[in-house]
């Protein structure tokens, strides 16, 4: 604010003449001057010399409009050859600059200041650039005002190298001075970042303590909150040393302490199964996941463990039928497997945390398996023929996306991953797996209409080329599609995981679920955007998570004849006497077996290898598997139509050069439809070999663009809108090289 006091006694004078003589005998306002060094010309006259060449230069332009301004030390009496523009221009003395601000904070504010000296000056070059509430607060407050510590001490903190240099070095020792009396220590000069590092450490004792200084929490949260800032934050905590104290929960709800979530969870595993520990828990687990140091740090296992504990196992008690059952577990129970996958994901390693949790969930598993089996007559695989189907009730351009082994449950982490721009069906988005629920079995049932098991991925795509012939039918893997993926009318898009990764890893392939999950989402929004009016996904079986095993939990049985075991299921050429409590039959003829047999718990059969992910078995987290639809059904009458106007042109072009017409046009008048940005991509032999700059394109507007074929005799334009990649019109162009000849063949 004391600029915008010193220009007005500038321009004061300067209204009525070209020169003002600033006579700073405090030597201390030459921070006013970079204020005004853009709009005057400044001289500096330090002694008689310098005075004499001050009025020379001045002379020796005359009167030509400029404005100057003299800097000076000397007193008014004592100058000699610029003292007659004091008298006949003007001049602005400041003696003491800490009166010249007292003054001119009376004169504007009438405010009265009582500050040291020093105080007053740093207050002063603070408040550069601030309006009078700055100043107002400082009558009211005093000195502790002269910084806002809120705001100064974040970005201070994140760089305090070079943060202060914006302050001369007696700014700078002030607010160390403040900085030090706000974490309660005696100043003593150090450097700034030995300094920031207290203050750091003062905030994390506070939140360890469970009694945090208030501005320094407020840096905190905002600190966190910062994508600027937050990366500074991880470094000094990596360096704070927490130290170990008996009483656990005596930290700061906001704290940023992964170890003490630890031994919280720790602590809540021990007494799990106490109800009403765990409902006075959960106030605890609530303020967490709404801490901006949780989300910060990535603990995000709150939320998992908020699932668990608030899930009413008296509601699987009233599932009367089959139908309820499925229905439970799409609407309900899917969400305790999201849970316990994302904890095995995160503490597979940790047995200690991880065993109780587990077991927790199991409970669970088994009352709801009991449920689940009680109907399981009713059970009835609709997968087979699932591609046919989808390219029989589609008509418009289509892709289907196959994965490998996508759960409901993790089909959910796509369908979160998935743009709201485009629609999600609210049809059934699941359907029921074949039996066993293993890959070879189901993909076979997913292409081969007939329900023959087919071993090779080439034959069953073959078979559904035979049943189409008189269908445009491609087949991609899900990793290569892109931007010039859209040839095909009807498009098959495969993909190995999360099977593979789980067959390969096991559990530890859990940590990359997320990765896949992004894969999926990504190629399904590329696909929309690519042209595909509907774009599908559905998968072979689902899987379950064996965890934490014991010994007890795996299933041995003796059966005899020709037998073959796999993790979840066996298969068996005769007949076997069974549990029924333990087991299940299904008469499945596969080679020269005739039955197979599922277990009724979530534990595998005892079987050589490793255990953790697996699949084949008649549980609803195997069988129960997505069927999702999106569409991009966006209202296109509020967007202007951008087209290739000239397409004819294109299919036989003389010479190096072409010309692409784009053309806009929109049956609506509002004001979103005027304009449109878009970008146009080139691929030759499928790769993107050059893109344009975004152009803008008004509503009946024409634009004219010129390019070379280069060493590409065939090349394809896409037209993409700049903001969503939308594909709005295409069109390949080709060189006629035997016409560019003249004539001479």
């Amino acid at each position: 604010m004391i600029d915008t006091w010193f220009k007005k006694d500038l321009e004061k004078i300067f209204n009525t003449h070209p020169i003002v003589v600033i006579i700073d005998e405090s030597k201390e306002a030459t921070f006013l001057l970079e204020e005004v060094k853009e709009k005057y010309q400044i001289f500096n006259a330090s002694n008689e010399i310098d005075e004499l060449k001050v009025k020379y230069e001045i002379e020796k332009k005359g009167a030509d409009g400029t404005k100057y301004l003299i800097y000076t030390n000397t007193p008014k009496e004592q100058l000699k050859f610029i003292r007659e523009y004091c008298e006949t221009n003007g001049s602005v003395e400041i003696k003491h600059l800490d009166r010249y601000i007292k003054e001119k904070v009376v004169a504007h504010l009438n405010i009265n200041l009582h500050l040291e000296k020093e105080e007053l000056i740093a207050a002063a070059k603070v408040s550069l650039g601030k309006d009078q509430t700055y100043w107002m607060n400082l009558s009211h407050n005093g000195a502790s005002e002269i910084f806002n510590l809120e705001k100064e001490i974040l970005p201070f903190l994140h760089s305090p190298k070079t943060y202060l240099n914006k302050y001369d070095k007696a700014v700078q020792e002030l607010f160390f001075k403040k900085v030090n009396e706000l974490i309660g220590q005696v100043y003593i000069s150090k450097s700034s970042e030995v300094l920031a590092t207290e203050v750091v450490f003062y905030l994390l004792d506070g939140l360890a303590n469970n009694n945090p200084n208030k501005v320094l929490l407020d840096v905190y949260n905002n600190w966190l909150d910062s994508k600027t800032y937050q990366k500074s934050f991880d470094v000094y905590l990596k360096k704070y040393k927490l130290e170990p104290k008996t009483e656990i929960f005596n930290y700061h709800p906001a704290h940023p302490f992964l170890a003490i979530d630890e031994l919280w969870l720790e602590e809540l595993g021990k007494n799990i199964s106490n109800k009403s520990y765990c409902i006075n828990f959960l106030p605890r687990i609530n303020q967490r996941i709404s801490n901006k140091a949780v989300h910060h740090l990535g603990i995000n296992f709150w939320k998992q463990i908020k699932i668990l504990l608030e899930f009413d196992e008296k509601n699987i008690n009233q599932i009367a039928s089959y139908d309820e059952a499925v229905a439970f577990y799409t609407s309900h129970f899917y969400k305790l497997d999201k849970a316990i996958r994302a904890l095995y994901a995160t503490f597979l390693d940790r047995e200690n945390l991880m065993e109780p949790l587990q077991s927790y969930y199991k409970n669970y598993a088994v009352i709801f398996l009991d449920k689940w089996f009680k109907y399981i007559e009713e059970y009835k695989s609709n997968q087979t023929g699932k591609l046919q189907e989808i390219i029989d009730n589609n008509a418009s351009k289509t892709a289907i996306v196959v994965g490998d082994g996508v759960s409901y449950e993790f089909a959910q982490d796509i369908i979160e991953k998935v743009s709201k721009e485009y629609i999600l069906s609210k049809d059934h988005q699941y359907i029921f797996a074949g039996l066993p629920s293993e890959t070879e079995h189901n993909m076979s049932q997913l292409y081969i209409d007939t329900g023959k098991v087919v071993a090779k991925k080439q034959d069953r795509e073959a078979y559904i080329l035979n049943q189409n012939k008189d269908k445009s039918i491609g087949f991609i893997d899900l990793e290569m599609v892109n931007e010039n993926t859209d040839k095909e009318h009807y498009l098959i898009c495969s993909y190995k995981d999360p099977d593979k990764l789980g067959e390969t890893y096991q559990q530890k392939a859990l940590k990359y679920f997320d990765q896949v999950a992004e894969i999926f989402a990504t190629k399904i929004e590329q696909l929309l955007k690519n042209g595909y009016q509907n774009v599908y996904l559905l998968t072979d079986h689902g899987y379950v998570l064996t965890g934490i095993l014991d010994n007890s939990d795996k299933i041995e049985v003796a059966f005899n004849g020709n037998v073959k075991k796999s993790e979840r299921f066996i298969r068996t050429e005769d007949k076997q006497t069974i549990d029924t409590d333990l087991l299940i039959e299904k008469e499945v003829v596969y080679g020269n077996f005739n039955y197979c047999y599922f277990t009724k718990r979530v534990g595998p059969f005892i079987t050589p290898g490793v255990y953790g992910f697996a699949h084949g078995g008649l549980s609803p987290q195997e069988t129960i598997i997505p069927f999702l639809k999106w569409s991009n059904d966006k209202n296109q009458q509020d967007q202007l139509q951008v087209m290739i106007a000239n397409k004819k042109d294109l299919n036989d072009v003389t010479g190096g050069l072409f010309s692409i017409v784009l053309k806009a046009s929109s049956t609506a008048s509002d004001l979103f439809s005027s304009e449109r940005k878009v970008t146009m991509l080139f691929f030759a032999d499928n790769k993107n070999i050059n893109e344009s700059d975004i152009l803008t394109i008004e509503k009946d507007r024409e634009i004219k663009k010129e390019f070379r074929f280069g060493s590409n005799a065939t090349i394809e334009v896409k037209i993409v809108d700049a903001v969503t990649k939308e594909q709005l019109d295409k069109v390949i162009v080709k060189q006629n090289k035997v016409r560019d000849l003249g004539g001479l063949l």
